[in-house]
């Protein structure tokens, strides 16, 4: 990893934290981001509160985009577009999480993860705000995503990740409402992607009430489970099985060489570079 005469890494990290009417807590927010973010995007989905005036004065350097269309997934697309970080860091409005994780994010990253995630779930980690009904529902889903995908995570619905730029087109969807976290996800898993789960720790909300609604955003996450798996099952019936043009009755012989298969990467769309031809 290239890094400048001080030590520090020559990547630019951009933070990315949608809002609407958190203006309260955004006096501690703020000040508490730490001195490796080199861009804060801020995208308000248009508050009623003095939030943007908070954003103005307390960092002034802020890009402040204001997103008429309502969603945090909608949002955090949004911010994705306007960010131009090696690195892209998504995290709440609402004081729960730690900005200090961040760079412990980033050095999972820098050794060599494409995509690292908050787990409330993890030794280490925790939750003072998930009521029952949420531990339950968090805890069904992210059973489902691994019947449903492989793989391990421990904690599905948790806003609070970073990525390389580089996976951004494994992420390419329109999705709209809180669903967009396990989509996102979803995603990384079935593209193979290298993900690193740490153990975060989430606060109660500083001031406000939260904008989730426990059962219909959990009802469009499990929406957006059914949808991905319709996706991927499509995708893989459309690369067809192979037959080897080597393939030969018993008793014949033929000097082909067998046709390489299909590469994985191939299902999604404008795979980033590290994907293509992986298997």
């Amino acid at each position: 990893m290239e890094r400048g005469h001080n030590g520090a890494s020559s990547l630019k990290i951009s933070l990315i934290i949608p809002t609407l009417d958190e203006a309260e807590n955004l006096k501690f927010v703020l000040p508490a981001i730490p001195g490796i973010i080199d861009e804060l995007v801020i995208v308000d989905g248009g508050s009623a509160d003095s939030t943007l005036d908070v954003v103005r004065e307390l960092r002034p350097d802020a890009k402040i985009i204001v997103e008429t269309v309502p969603g945090k997934g909608t949002a955090l697309r949004r911010g994705f577009e306007a960010t131009t970080g090696d690195i892209l860091v998504m995290m709440d409005a609402d004081g729960s999480m730690d900005p200090l994780d961040i760079g412990t994010f980033v050095a999972a990253l820098e050794a060599g993860a494409d995509v690292a995630k908050g787990s409330r779930f993890l030794q280490g980690g925790g939750s003072a705000d998930m009521t029952t009904l949420r531990r339950v529902g968090n805890r069904a889903l992210t059973h489902a995503v691994r019947l449903t995908f492989g793989g391990r995570y421990s904690d599905l619905c948790y806003g609070f990740m970073a990525f390389w730029r580089h996976v951004l087109p494994t992420f390419d969807g329109d999705v709209q409402g809180f669903e967009i976290e396990t989509f996102l996800n979803i995603r990384a898993l079935a593209a193979g992607l290298r993900v690193v789960e740490v153990a975060s720790f989430e606060s109660r909300r500083l001031y406000g009430e939260s904008h989730l609604r426990t059962f219909r955003d959990g009802s469009r996450a499990l929406l957006t489970i059914g949808r991905e798996r319709r996706r991927l099952s499509k995708a893989r019936a459309e690369r067809g099985v192979p037959r080897p043009a080597w393939h030969q009755l018993p008793g014949q012989i033929s000097s082909e060489a067998p046709a390489a298969p299909a590469p994985v990467a191939e299902i999604f769309p404008n795979p980033p570079a590290p994907l293509i031809n992986e298997a």
